[in-house]
């Protein structure tokens, strides 16, 4: 029988999760609030929508990463999002948290061993100077369309791809970042949240 975490979640996603992935995403959540929010790496207007805002919009991505061995980079990871809750609702892939401020590297640090997550490294550095090739790139937050992809295009495999977590306001028609060819997901939404746009190269 599945416990009250599993319910709760479940609620909100349409993922095949397990009951210990629940525990994990309630344990991250209570990380965030006790130690990421008072630090600075969340913002205090998100503490009352701070499941939804945060983790349940990194975990729409959760079904577009594909399949084993897939190789994951999250490319600014702040305070381990989007990376973390993928991870924990991923854990058949590999995932590497890019960070460079040492604050939030502690932090990501801190949730990974509290929350047992074996299936991720920390890269607290320069996110460019990663060693790929990686099969997904993920951007939340983190830069703007072209920026983003500039930076990703190096990391990826041939057959890899950027997944952008887009503003309300991205329109597909208004350009594309040299290079790449882009498509926007049919991942579940959020009310106030923008698409998750999937860049590959062209």
């Amino acid at each position: 029988m599945k416990h009250e975490a599993w319910g709760r979640w479940n609620d909100l996603l349409d993922l095949d999760m397990d009951v210990a992935a629940a525990d994990r995403l309630d344990g991250y959540e209570r990380l965030l609030l006790d130690r990421a929010l008072p630090l600075g790496m969340i913002g205090r207007a998100d503490r009352g929508q701070l499941r939804e805002r945060h983790i349940v919009d990194s975990l729409r991505a959760a079904n577009l990463l594909g399949s084993p061995p897939t190789r994951v980079v999250d490319l600014g990871s702040g305070a381990g999002l989007p990376g973390i809750p993928l991870a924990i609702v991923r854990p058949d892939l590999t995932f590497f948290l890019g960070e460079l401020r040492r604050r939030r590297v502690a932090f990501i640090e801190l949730a990974v061993d509290s929350l047992r997550l074996t299936n991720v490294t920390i890269f607290a550095g320069k996110v460019e100077d990663a060693t790929g090739p990686f099969d997904v790139c993920l951007s939340r937050a983190f830069a703007e369309p072209a920026r983003a992809w500039a930076i990703a295009e190096p990391l990826l495999s041939p057959k890899g791809k950027l997944l952008f977590w887009a503003g309300r306001s991205f329109d597909v028609t208004s350009g594309t970042p040299e290079g790449a060819r882009i498509s926007v997901s049919a991942a579940p939404g959020l009310a106030d949240a923008g698409p998750v746009v999937i860049m590959t190269r062209q």
